[in-house]
């Protein structure tokens, strides 16, 4: 199976949950990079007097790679731990990658 490229979004509020559970599964994710970003659109709840001053939401942003089935696994089990966390995500194949 080819490698994927997985990126999450998601609320901070479920930030760390979802960071522990990825550690917790090294058999299926062995490494992976969080980084901040904002949510903008019209999908993205704005609650705190904050967000609706500034017109964003605060989101981390989480990228991974793996086999396509690892990583469609992460997927589910995400969703079934953490159903309500209003995940955002995406696979994209991997042409390439190393290090340098």
């Amino acid at each position: 199976m080819a490698d994927v490229l997985l990126s999450l979004t998601l609320p901070s509020d479920v930030t760390q949950l979802v960071e522990d559970f990825l550690l917790s599964r090294p058999d299926l994710v062995p490494g992976f990079t969080t980084s901040q970003a904002n949510g903008h659109g019209a999908v993205i709840p704005l609650v705190a007097p904050s967000e609706l001053v500034s017109g964003h939401a605060p989101r981390t942003h989480i990228r991974m790679v793996g086999n396509e089935d690892d990583m469609r696994h992460i997927l589910k089990l995400i969703k079934s731990e953490l159903p309500n966390a209003n995940v955002f995500f995406w696979l994209i194949p991997v042409i390439e990658m190393g290090r340098l």
